[in-house]
């Protein structure tokens, strides 16, 4: 069967009963070449996970000057205090701390053995989250006692090196290049709201790079939920489908958070889909239409 279209028309055929979209010539080729090297991010050595629902951010998040205020009257207490990143502060290859801490009163890991958190031992954080008792009692997102976090069965890979986003990953317009945002947590050691979701897994500062590459905001268009012109739902079920060649042994990396030129990353990851000037040109004019619609 073939469709035309009239205006900007393409002949297109369908074989058979799967969804189609009508692409031109070019983005067919695209795709064409996506398809035939990338492997579908679910079919990686990887896990997604969503960052620390507390139920009750007030009492939870604290910003600087009460963790130290806490520290101070019991010096116990930075064991349980970590620093937090918000969806806010996930930037292109880096993150913008805000002085924000969680209170990681978390509810033990029944499967490992992991203790919940006994706020006796903790007085000072103890009296601080006694001023919003009635908040956390009531709170639905809770553990054993109305101080500890709901259960998160993956607390350990907060541990981890781990590739951290918005799960709302909007285009600012007063920084359009900030679009993909990705950033690598190689400290191992932040914790993350809500707003975001992390990746746990193999070859994390390769997978760091093309999801910061120009290519990935082009993905964006075909698997990411998008929504006002101004950005997309980076949900799991959307954002596992992202296809990407997987890492090899000859592969040589020279990128580092230090050390990401866009423009190098691009080429570099254009390299891998075997893209020629005619496609790298509709891939990147194509990321331009996104970005100028909210500038």
């Amino acid at each position: 069967m073939s469709v035309f279209v009239s205006q900007n028309s393409e002949n297109c055929n369908f074989s058979n009963s799967e969804s189609w979209v009508i692409l031109s010539p070019i983005e067919q080729s695209i795709k064409r070449k996506i398809e035939a090297v990338g492997k579908p991010l679910k079919d990686w050595d990887i896990n997604i996970y969503r960052g620390i629902l507390t139920g009750y951010n007030e009492a939870f998040i604290i910003d600087g000057k009460k963790k130290d205020q806490l520290i101070a009257e019991d010096p116990k207490s930075a064991e349980i205090i970590r620093p937090i990143l918000r969806g806010r502060d996930i930037k292109r290859y880096g993150y913008d701390f805000a002085d924000l801490w969680l209170i990681n009163t978390h509810n033990g890991i029944k499967e490992k053995g992991i203790k919940p958190v006994n706020i006796e031992d903790y007085p000072a954080v103890k009296k601080h989250l006694d001023s919003f008792y009635p908040q956390l009692e009531k709170r639905s997102d809770k553990g054993d006692t109305p101080y500890n976090l709901r259960n998160c069965a993956y607390m350990d890979d907060f541990y981890k090196q781990k590739i951290v986003y918005p799960g709302i990953m909007r285009i600012a317009k007063s920084n359009s290049i900030n679009f993909p945002r990705f950033t690598l947590d190689n400290d191992n050691n932040f914790f993350f709201g809500n707003d975001c979701y992390f990746i746990v897994g193999k070859d994390l500062e390769y997978l760091w790079l093309l999801l910061n590459s120009t290519l990935c905001g082009y993905l964006f268009r075909y698997y990411i939920y998008s929504f006002d012109q101004t950005g997309f739902k980076v949900f799991t079920d959307y954002f596992q489908n992202l296809p990407f060649p997987q890492k090899n042994e000859t592969m040589e990396i020279s990128f580092s958070q230090d050390n990401c030129n866009i423009s190098e990353v691009d080429n570099f990851v254009y390299s891998l889909y075997g893209f020629n000037k005619e496609e790298i040109d509709e891939i990147e004019r194509s990321v331009d239409n996104i970005l100028n619609l909210v500038s």
